[in-house]
């Protein structure tokens, strides 16, 4: 009778010695707008899976250029369907793994509260010095702001006063420090900010921002980023994806 507690012990120091192994890393490059999303993502998929995401954040184009030079990025999540797109024709990453993960909104948001109005019509009242927009050769945020202010007839006159950020974190934070009075922001980063003024662009004014995801070929062999692309399509994912102001397909 005393060897089976002894036994009991041994079997479950072995399982807890060999938890640790069967979790493993996975390195995700994830578009600057989805930072938030992606870390409470990350957060759940750590607690089912055990597997850690090891998340880096920036512009879509330049983690594209950094992805076709060698970086070693696993997954990526674009904040537009071109590059994952590429990715996959130009063989660097695995065929039939890219989905639409999320649908962005673009906003025109100002910390102070009156100066956006609920047709965006300031953007034509000459009311402000600096209007801050992700730069568009390299976010497609900053397209969707480029094609919303074309759509309204200002994109000329704008053109002086634009302070154009490298992503569209940087587009917020010119906004959120007094350097821009108003920006186009992705509707993530101001869902859960109160106050200011603020104004949803009609998602008929640009290109549909759908963001995808897909598995590089540098994670093609990897179970944990395998398990966070299966993870991201989930009902929990899509939960706080929907959560952040973003809509599921």
């Amino acid at each position: 009778m005393m060897r089976i507690p002894a036994l009991l012990s041994v079997i479950l120091a072995a399982v807890l010695t060999a938890s640790p192994a069967l979790a493993a890393q996975v390195k995700v490059a994830v578009a600057a707008n989805f930072a938030e999303p992606a870390q409470a993502i990350a957060a759940r998929f750590k607690a089912r899976t055990g597997h850690d995401a090891t998340l880096s954040f920036g512009s879509s184009g330049q983690f594209y250029t950094q992805i076709a030079n060698g970086a070693p990025f696993q997954v990526f999540l674009s904040a537009d369907r071109e590059r994952p797109e590429k990715a996959e024709a130009e063989g660097l990453a695995a065929a039939g793994s890219r989905f639409t993960y999320a649908v962005g909104r673009l906003v025109l948001y100002s910390k102070t509260p009156g100066l956006v109005d609920a047709q965006g019509a300031v953007l034509k009242s000459g009311r402000f010095d600096k209007l801050a927009i992700a730069d568009p050769k390299t976010a497609p945020y900053g397209v969707a702001a480029v094609e919303t202010m074309r759509k309204l007839g200002v994109a000329e006159a704008l053109r002086p006063r634009l302070a154009r950020g490298t992503s569209i974190t940087q587009a917020y934070q010119f906004v959120d420090a007094g350097a821009a009075e108003l920006g186009f922001v992705a509707l993530s980063q101001v869902v859960a900010v109160k106050g200011g003024s603020r104004w949803v662009v009609p998602a008929a004014y640009h290109t549909p921002i759908d963001q995808q995801a897909v598995l590089l070929k540098t994670g093609a062999e990897s179970a944990a980023a395998k398990a966070f692309m299966s993870f991201l399509k989930g009902r929990e994912a899509r939960a706080i994806v929907r959560k952040y102001g973003y809509e599921v397909p």
